[in-house]
């Protein structure tokens, strides 16, 4: 009887069919809190998509801003609807007819693509020893990764400028040790697009490739070499596949950005580096041709998106793998 009439207090709904006051107040506020991401979502991402989507369908114009049509209170759903026929796919079929941008594109993959393997390859290593380094020196090695953030992006490109020049730091000591008799020449060359970023996106991969690590049971490896493993074969059977879910999240957060990178492939790369985020620039800001770099800016968007749905139907199916 006690433990019937305990039920009775704690049920949500009540003898005459009303819901209780609590529980109707935890699933607005459960409702609420999936709801802000959701607005933030909308506001933040979504609304202004739309707006470069149809600036990407507008047409150039010598007026402000640079397209038309423009969409006004005024005009009314009448006007809407003539501005909406105004609309055409001429800047996405230009873009199919320049080589230009074709060239941009696949350059800027195959050196994000290159900048991603040379990070991981840079970071990995990075992570492992502080997932195996004694507890209390792991919170100063993590603040030791995250430590160049706090120096502005602009300011540390600009250092490797006076690092990597013929006349710089790096060639000095080169020179002073004899290694060579004459000054390298990195700047403006793709050695420091790649050294640029990596340098810059280096904690992405390593603090995901961290997190995956740390967590991990040390027990399974001397399981593994005491069945016979070696320390490599060890390594390769248990301690990388359990670390592929920060490998993939790691190899995201570089791949993504390094894509549309602009400020490092200006600085380092010379006026000479073809890709995409420097010609979407030029079109914008050179050209003032706002439709075209809109279009540029749609197609990269789409192709960053292949890799992210790539990762979420992964992670789905390890999920229900695990089940």
């Amino acid at each position: 009887m006690a433990v019937e009439a305990a039920e009775a207090k704690i049920a949500p709904v009540s003898g005459t069919g009303k819901v209780d006051g609590g529980g109707f107040i935890q699933a607005v506020t459960s409702r609420l809190v999936i709801a802000v991401p959701y607005f933030w979502l909308l506001l933040f991402f979504l609304v202004p998509f739309f707006i470069v989507v149809k600036i990407s369908l507008s047409q150039t114009a010598i007026a402000i801003p640079p397209y038309t049509p423009v969409f006004t209170a005024s005009d009314g759903p009448s006007g809407w609807w003539a501005n909406v026929r105004e609309f055409s796919f001429d800047n996405y079929l230009w873009l199919t007819q320049d080589a230009l941008y074709f060239n941009a594109y696949v350059t800027s993959v195959i050196i994000a693509a290159i900048s991603t393997v040379l990070t991981l390859l840079v970071g990995y290593p990075i992570a492992y020893g502080m997932a195996r380094a004694p507890q209390s020196l792991r919170p100063v090695l993590l603040m030791l990764v995250i430590l160049p953030f706090w120096t502005s992006f602009l300011i540390r490109v600009y250092a490797w400028i006076g690092i990597l020049k013929p006349e710089g730091l790096l060639n000095q000591l080169l020179l002073s040790i004899g290694l060579f008799s004459q000054p390298l020449v990195i700047l403006n060359t793709y050695t420091a697009i790649f050294i640029g970023i990596v340098y810059s996106y280096l904690p992405f991969m390593v603090l995901p490739l961290y997190a995956s690590l740390e967590k991990m049971d040390n027990s399974l490896i001397e399981a593994a070499q005491d069945l016979g493993c070696t320390p490599t074969a060890a390594f390769w059977k248990i301690t990388f596949p359990l670390s592929l879910p920060g490998v993939v999240a790691g190899a995201l957060l570089v791949f993504i950005p390094a894509v549309g990178e602009f400020v490092i492939p200006d600085l380092l790369g010379g006026s000479q580096t073809l890709m995409i985020g420097r010609t979407l620039w030029s079109e914008f800001f050179a050209n003032r041709d706002w439709p075209v770099s809109s279009a540029v800016a749609v197609i990269l968007l789409i192709i960053l998106v292949a890799p992210i749905m790539y990762f979420q139907r992964a992670q789905a199916q390890a999920q229900e793998a695990g089940r």
